[in-house]
């Protein structure tokens, strides 16, 4: 991947602060630009279940999620043994990847205007908060980034994309991620 320049601004940067921060202002009643709720990280986790069985799966799973995103994923190890799912301790059992900056608004571009519209069949993601102004969005496949080749790996697996904000409350955690362009499903009241 080639070195960005210094001076490059991703889109959905620019769109925040010429256009988001002004509009939470006025729907919020913001006195000063510090108190628009903004976006801190994303974060993408993949747990692997199937590991416990063979550790080349955590690896080709952290392999992808680094094809997705354009930055190395960590592997993460278990906590503790669960000898049920013959699981013990220091065991590899997911991958994750926390996006901040440049990376993070490049993603979120790809995640909108690419991914999210290759679900089949889908009418929007569900507006589920955390009650702290985070959101986590769920997919089920994979695939539906353009980096993953099924004729390469055809393991369909799902992932979370955890979206972490400055926001005080869900509304505004909301308004924030709508303005973005996040599809929320529309509400008939």
């Amino acid at each position: 991947m080639a070195a960005v320049p210094s001076n490059y601004v991703p889109a959905l940067k620019k769109v925040y602060k010429e256009q988001i921060v002004d509009q939470l202002m006025k729907q919020f009643g913001y006195t000063t630009v510090m108190q628009a709720p903004r976006l801190v990280k994303i974060t993408l986790n993949e747990g692997v279940g199937s590991a416990t069985q063979d550790k080349k799966i955590v690896e080709e799973a952290a392999a992808e999620l680094s094809l997705i995103t354009g930055q190395k994923a960590i592997i993460t190890a278990s906590k503790k043994d669960v000898s049920n799912f013959k699981l013990r301790r220091g065991m590899p059992i997911g991958t994750k990847v926390t996006l901040r900056d440049v990376k993070m608004y490049e993603f979120l571009e790809r995640l909108i205007r690419v991914a999210l519209p290759r679900i089949r069949d889908f009418n929007g993601i569900a507006e589920k908060m955390d009650g702290q102004g985070n959101f986590t969005l769920g997919i089920k496949e994979q695939i539906i980034f353009p980096e993953i080749d099924i004729d390469k790996n055809p393991r369909i697996h799902g992932l979370e994309i955890t979206f972490v904000t400055t926001a005080r409350t869900d509304e505004e955690c909301h308004a924030l991620l709508a303005a973005f362009g996040l599809p929320f499903k529309k509400h008939n009241k």
